[in-house]
């Protein structure tokens, strides 16, 4: 077994002198040269966590090999996707099968699959410590190789999907002290303009969700001067009333239609929450203790983009620790998704991840349309822990 430990710097250092692409053939090796490994795969988590794609390091050299997308309901993946704990099958002659969660700050890369000879708990210890460092690899190679986002994608990509694609933030979750929040985007047959977006800074955390009009590529190309028009100002430092006028004049100036959205700006140290809804559904939120998930009505400005004198109200919600704060797009529903009863379902996920929430609504949306959803459908869920506590563990 021993021999060869390189140890995390020496990973990382192994991972960083290797092409970006191989960054699994450099996991692989290490598990081959110190436990015996005898396979070792990457499995990708596609964009809405339906699907796995498989890449499986070569014995020697070479070029890893992919297979078909592996459906993920009902398999022992699914299981390791959602609880995030490590899985053992053993063969019962002391090695077998162990699948090991490969996530980065909550958000789910995939998962590292690897058939050992011997697999004893130090062995599966290290091997939980490889995925781990796995994910950080992965999310550093993918500036340099299109690889790994090719690798999440397990149907054709129109031209608007792509557009659509690189609007969206690299991770739809993220884990820290005073929240969690995850995300999910189901994309109609011809696109529909849904965006979310979330970004952190030293003392305030930044949401929106936005749904561009129309279909196809002329609304992911409205709904990139939408994200374009929010993260210019964001980035310079406006809040959510600046940002919100900054989009209104760039669909005024450049765009052809109208967008809606909401914008939020939640303040870490209080839970204080600024936020502007520009002609977009409701949000739900379910408070700690509750019995049931409220519509949070908020007062409605017009759509980005209306051509009338309008303007926009910067409005308050006081977030408190438990609440689960869910925002979400029309497409959610309206038409075949109206059949979803997505308070009730809020409700009976309120003790899963926000990650594993946000998959439970958009399948039933996605399994009350048969597939074919008419427009895109888009949820955001935000658990507020409270200023600097912990999240509490979640099954």
């Amino acid at each position: 077994m021993g021999g060869g430990d390189l140890g995390l710097g020496g990973l990382l250092a192994a991972a960083e002198a290797a092409p970006p692409g191989e960054s699994v053939g450099v996991i692989a090796r290490d598990l081959r040269e110190r436990f015996g490994a005898m396979r070792v795969s990457f499995l990708f988590a596609d964009l809405v966590g339906q699907r796995l794609l498989r890449l499986t390091a070569p014995a020697e050299g070479g070029g890893a090999d992919t297979t078909e997308p592996i459906d993920v309901r009902g398999s022992v993946y699914d299981t390791v996707l959602r609880t995030q704990r490590q899985h053992v099958e053993p063969d019962g002659r002391g090695g077998g099968r162990v699948i090991s969660p490969v996530t980065n700050r909550g958000d789910c890369i995939g998962l590292l699959e690897v058939t050992l000879e011997h697999a004893d708990d130090t062995v599966l210890r290290h091997i939980g410590d490889a995925a781990h460092v796995l994910a950080y690899i992965i999310v550093t190679d993918s500036r340099f190789t299109d690889l790994y986002h090719a690798g999440r994608r397990t149907t054709r990509t129109s031209l608007a999907a792509e557009i659509q694609h690189q609007l969206l933030p690299s991770a739809s979750c993220c884990e820290a002290p005073q929240f969690t929040l995850a995300a999910g985007l189901v994309p109609a047959d011809d696109i529909g303009g849904d965006t979310y977006d979330y970004t952190l800074d030293q003392d305030t955390l930044h949401l929106s969700i936005t749904d561009a009009m129309g279909h196809d590529t002329d609304s992911a190309l409205l709904a990139t001067l939408v994200m374009g028009a929010l993260r210019g100002a964001r980035r310079s430092g406006c809040d959510a009333l600046q940002q919100a006028h900054r989009a209104h004049q760039a669909l005024l100036a450049h765009g052809r239609g109208l967008a809606t959205g909401q914008l939020l700006c939640v303040r870490l140290e209080t839970g204080t929450c600024e936020l502007v809804n520009a002609g977009h559904p409701w949000p739900l939120r379910l408070r700690e203790g509750a019995a049931a998930a409220e519509e949070v009505k908020l007062a409605v400005n017009l759509p980005f983009g209306v051509a009338a004198p309008t303007s926009y109200r910067l409005q308050e919600l006081q977030l408190w620790p438990g609440d689960r704060l869910v925002l979400l797009t029309d497409g959610m529903q309206e038409r075949g998704a109206a059949a979803v009863d997505l308070a009730s379902l809020v409700r009976d996920t309120r003790d899963a991840h926000p990650r594993e929430a946000v998959r439970a609504l958009t399948t039933a949306v996605l399994d009350a349309c048969q597939g074919n959803l008419k427009d895109d459908a888009t949820v955001l869920i935000l658990d507020w822990h409270g200023p600097r506590s912990r999240p509490s563990p979640r099954r």
